[in-house]
C-alpha cells in the first residue's frame, strides 16, 4: 500500500500563488508555489508528475492517527484494536488510512479547496470516521485545516498531522523552540525522552538540516516554526494549533524527517508523538467520543528574506 491511482489534478491560483491539489490520492497536495517575478517557486516539494507513491506528493494528511504504532494495535478501555502495517516497506501500520483512500473534492473557489472523506473500517481498521481538509490562498502564504469526527459506536483515541515534503540544500536552517526530543530505536520507535539534545539537534537554536539523518519527534514546541533556504532567497514560517474535542486549545508536538538521500526533509505538526499507545502517559492519544471531533490548523506565511528569527528561536 502507499501506491495509488493517480489523476484527477485540481489547480487554483490566487494572491500569486498557485495550489494543485489530487483529492483521488488521499486527499494529497501535489504543489504548492509562490510565484515570483513571474517565475513558480517550489514552496513544498512537488511531485514529479510520474511516481504513483504518496511518498512522492508535496504533502498529504495523516488521520486517524500519525506515524507509527508498535506491537500489533493498541488497548483501549480494556479491548485490544489489532492494526496491520499498510506499506511494504515498514513493519509498523503507518500515519493511519486517510492517506491510503480516494478523497473527495467538495468545494472550490478562486482561492480555497475542501475536501472530505468517509472512512468506515478501512483495512480492518476499528476507526469509523469523518474527516475534512481545507486549504485557503491568503496574501503571502496559506491557510491548512483538518478535523476528523469519530462516527464510530464507541470512543477511540485520534490522531492528526501534516506531512509537507520540503527541498533541503546545504544552507537550509529550520528553527523551531522544542524542549526536548524523543530519541528512538533503530526501528524508529521511542525509546525515552530527553531535553539532552543530540549534537545539532537543537531546533531553538537553529539546525542545518543538510547535516543531519533524523526521524524523530520533539516535545514542548509552541508551534511556530522558520525555514530558511538562503541560497533560494526564500523563508516558510508556520503557525499550528490543536483544537481538541473538548473545544480547547492546544499545541501540537512536531517530528523532523531528514533522511540521508535524496536531498528533501519533513518538518511535521503532529498531535502526538511516535508510538504514544505504548509510551508512559500517552502523550497526546487523545480519546474522541463518538460524535467529538478534533482539528488542526496550520498557517503558512512565506517571504524573500525574515525580518527576524526570533518568533521561532530560543
Amino acid at each position: 500500500m502507499g501506491e495509488q491511482s493517480f489523476g484527477g489534478v485540481h489547480w487554483i491560483e490566487q494572491h500569486a500563488q498557485r495550489l494543485a491539489v489530487m483529492p483521488g490520492a488521499g486527499g494529497g497536495v501535489v504543489a504548492w508555489q509562490w510565484v515570483r517575478d513571474g517565475e513558480p517557486v517550489d514552496l513544498w516539494r512537488a511531485w514529479d508528475g510520474r511516481t504513483p507513491r504518496m511518498q512522492a506528493l508535496a504533502s498529504y494528511p495523516l488521520l486517524p492517527w500519525s506515524n507509527r504504532i508498535s506491537g500489533g494495535g493498541f488497548e483501549h478501555a480494556g479491548r485490544f484494536h489489532a492494526l496491520a502495517p499498510n506499506t511494504p516497506d515498514d513493519p509498523y501500520p503507518i500515519h493511519g488510512d486517510g492517506w491510503l483512500q480516494p478523497w473527495q473534492l467538495t468545494r472550490s473557489s478562486e482561492d480555497g479547496v475542501h475536501m472530505q472523506l468517509r472512512s468506515a473500517g478501512f483495512g480492518g481498521s476499528p476507526y469509523h470516521y469523518e474527516a475534512s481538509q481545507s486549504f485557503t490562498l491568503v496574501d503571502g502564504g496559506m491557510d491548512q485545516s483538518l478535523s476528523v469526527t469519530n462516527r464510530g459506536e464507541h470512543p477511540l483515541p485520534f490522531g492528526l498531522a501534516q506531512h509537507p515534503w520540503f527541498t533541503r540544500t546545504p544552507a537550509c536552517r529550520l528553527s523551531a523552540r522544542v524542549d526536548g526530543v524523543w530519541l528512538a530505536r533503530p526501528d524508529k520507535i521511542p525509546t525515552g525522552y530527553t531535553t539532552d539534545f543530540p549534537e545539532g539537534w537543537n531546533l531553538g537554536q537553529g539546525a542545518l538540516v543538510d547535516r543531519l539523518v533524523i526521524d524523530n519527534g520533539f516535545g514542548g514546541w509552541d508551534g511556530e516554526a522558520l525555514i530558511e533556504w538562503p541560497e533560494r532567497d526564500l523563508a516558510l514560517r508556520m503557525h499550528s494549533t490543536l483544537t481538541l474535542p473538548d473545544g480547547s486549545q492546544a499545541r501540537p508536538d512536531c517530528l523532523l524527517y531528514a533522511p540521508a538521500e535524496p536531498p528533501v526533509f519533513c518538518f511535521e505538526p503532529i498531535s502526538h508523538p511516535i508510538d504514544a499507545a505504548h509510551l508512559p502517559g500517552q502523550p497526546g492519544w487523545t480519546e474522541v467520543a463518538p460524535g467529538q471531533s478534533m482539528a488542526l490548523v496550520v498557517e503558512w506565511r512565506f517571504s524573500s528574506s525574515p525580518a527576524d528569527r526570533s518568533a521561532a528561536t530560543a
